[in-house]
């Protein structure tokens, strides 16, 4: 992926270099639970597979970035500016409605959202309540190391991922789920956070195409990059990488295939009306 050079977003807060302490602000029992139930659909738990990620330092302290953690904030800023650019155009065209940019943090660690407290080992996720993408970018270095599944277009779709979650969120699917889950048992619950899930891989297809066809950054292999991402990232693979049963009534974010399949429907269509993950999953 040709990134380097190009626009960045404006979008961007970088809590890196200022200590779990300003960052996090101290989880405490309840940002845990809130933070759980939020993460059923807009977050991954890694826990089982990595332990316990870096803290970002001592609570309080404030440090340098490596340059090598500079080098991948302008990463995922220009990443981030893509989205911006592609869904500006996208949604009012697809869906008649104008579209919002969300913000996106960076943090080490822990960080404090209008969702509640959240550690790294979570994964990357989006809170609705403050519009916001949250990033340890720690999880590329998990993702290549840990999961297989390294690459600048991997960790691209997660970005792109995350930013479907904020389409849903403007579009009134996340609000429409969030009620239908308070009212369901647990497995029908899960089904529909995978249909979530499924679609936000979709809406990251869709970016793909567009990037493609408007920048022409993508190089060989990317696509590649990332679906090999998306099956990295499934529950089968994650919960078999932990050394635990594949029980698919658990699942939250979909199987390996169900998330490459989704991810290719929205690259191959570059349309969102073939994202409805709910109709096709009887939700």
């Amino acid at each position: 992926m040709e990134w380097r050079g190009r626009r960045g977003s404006r979008n961007v807060e970088d809590r890196r270099g200022m200590g779990r302490a300003a960052g996090a602000g101290g989880m405490g029992v309840v940002g845990v639970l809130v933070v759980l139930a939020v993460g059923y659909f807009f977050g991954i738990d890694i826990s089982p597979i990595v332990g316990a990620l870096d803290e970002g330092g001592a609570p309080g302290e404030s440090r340098e970035l490596t340059q090598e953690e500079r080098e991948i904030g302008q990463f995922v800023s220009v990443v981030l500016a893509d989205t911006e650019e592609v869904w500006a155009g996208v949604l009012p065209d697809q869906a008649g409605m104008r579209y919002q940019d969300p913000g996106l943090v960076l943090f080490s660690g822990a960080v404090q959202s209008a969702c509640g407290g959240a550690s790294a080992a979570m994964g990357p996720f989006y809170c609705p309540g403050d519009r916001k993408v949250y990033l340890d970018t720690d999880f590329f270095r998990v993702m290549a190391g840990k999961m297989g599944a390294g690459g600048d277009f991997a960790y691209a779709y997660v970005i792109a991922h995350e930013v479907g979650h904020h389409v849903q969120n403007l579009t009134g699917t996340l609000s429409e789920v969030n009620g239908l889950r308070a009212r369901l048992g647990e497995r029908d619950a899960n089904r529909l956070s995978v249909a979530t899930e499924l679609q936000a891989d979709c809406y990251a297809g869709i970016w793909a195409r567009q990037a493609s066809e408007q920048f022409g950054t993508i190089e060989e292999g990317d696509i590649d990059e990332a679906i090999n991402a998306a099956a990295a990232v499934g529950d089968d693979t994650l919960m078999e990488s932990a050394g635990r049963a594949v029980v698919p009534d658990a699942f939250t974010h979909g199987s390996a295939a169900e998330r490459q399949t989704w991810f290719k429907r929205g690259f191959a269509s570059g349309q969102m009306a073939q994202c409805d993950s709910f109709a096709a999953l009887g939700n």
